[in-house]
């Protein structure tokens, strides 16, 4: 038999409050963000600062019945996307990544090398927090230091990546110093010598995708005049692709060798040096990433200047399209 009446027990709160909904919305006003258009919006303000703000104003509610309004009135919890390109896209952007495409099927019919490069995050060296978690004993979990401000006395790695597009397989060099162009074409002068030359004996020619700034960027004189000397060492026609100013994450580099690195240490201290080299090269995957590294305790000197006759000195080519951004150096 039914015991309670239909439409009986405890009424919903803003049955009994009418005004509850308008009083959450009073509160979370001044710190909505995101597009005042969209069906879903996000607030900054905790559900306990909001249901104590909420009982100041005479208003008995928990914060879970104020999690149940808010989901109730299309918001959600959020943080940040990097979803905002830093530079404005250029006019040929998607013309320069076609182009890239291109030539990278050619090379790939003539069973030439392709390799992406970059310099990945600079990392500390010590006993500092890493982000993530991993599973540990219980009560054995590790201490690492409170602050980690920077300083620039600290000893940093410096790992410059290389990644073979064919052979899905990676080279870290791990610098001690500064991230330079030296440090760049040295990077991938280990990686031809460790693990290109044998796997491409027969190359006469190297594709190089990289970014568009940094050590390795198109402005850079100094990378161009190192590539020049790799070219005459290891006889190689060079191909350099810059990608787009502001693209910098499109690199391939990034998402198949540098995360897979990072998810390896995951809340792991990177105490010394040799750690850092360890962890890089027990890295792997299900489909088959394997990777290389060294430490490179080579100074790597900042500053250098290449003069206008170095310049005139260099056998480069620029490619019909965006010269600036696509050239190929050949052997002196």
């Amino acid at each position: 038999d039914r015991i309670r009446a239909p439409g009986g027990g405890r009424q919903a709160l803003t049955a009994s409050e009418p005004q509850l909904v308008s009083a959450l919305e009073t509160l979370i006003e001044p710190d909505v963000r995101g597009d005042p258009e969209s069906m879903l919006r996000w607030t900054c303000k905790s559900v306990r600062h909001l249901s104590e703000a909420l009982e100041k104003q005479g208003y008995a509610i928990g914060r879970q019945s104020v999690a149940n309004l808010l989901g109730e009135c299309d918001y959600r919890l959020a943080g940040n996307r990097k979803n905002k390109e830093g530079a404005k896209d250029h006019p040929d952007r998607n013309a320069q990544f076609h182009y890239i495409s291109e030539q990278a099927k050619a090379f790939r019919r003539r069973g030439a090398p392709i390799i992406a490069a970059d310099t990945k995050q600079k990392e500390l060296i010590g006993p500092y927090k890493n982000g993530g978690r991993e599973w540990q004993p219980k009560g054995k979990r590790l201490k690492v230091l409170t602050h980690d401000f920077p300083d620039p006395k600290m000893p940093k790695a410096v790992p410059y990546g290389v990644y073979d597009l064919t052979d899905n397989k990676g080279w870290v060099n791990v610098g001690t110093s500064a991230d330079t162009a030296d440090i760049a074409v040295e990077s991938i002068r280990y990686w031809w010598r460790r693990m290109g030359k044998s796997r491409y004996p027969k190359a006469k020619t190297l594709l190089i995708c990289v970014d568009s700034g940094g050590s390795n960027g198109y402005r850079c004189l100094l990378w161009k005049r190192e590539l020049q000397r790799l070219a005459d060492s290891t006889r190689l026609a060079l191909t350099v692709c810059h990608f787009p100013p502001g693209t910098s994450k499109w690199n391939k580099i990034e998402h198949r060798l540098f995360s897979y690195i990072t998810m390896n240490w995951r809340a792991r201290p990177l105490t010394d040096y040799r750690t850092v080299v360890d962890l890089i090269a027990a890295t792997t995957t299900h489909t088959g990433l394997t990777v290389k590294a060294r430490l490179d305790p080579r100074h790597y000197a900042t500053g250098i200047t290449v003069s206008a006759e170095e310049m005139k000195q260099l056998n480069i080519e620029p490619h019909a399209f965006h010269g600036e951004w696509n050239y190929t150096i050949r052997p002196r």
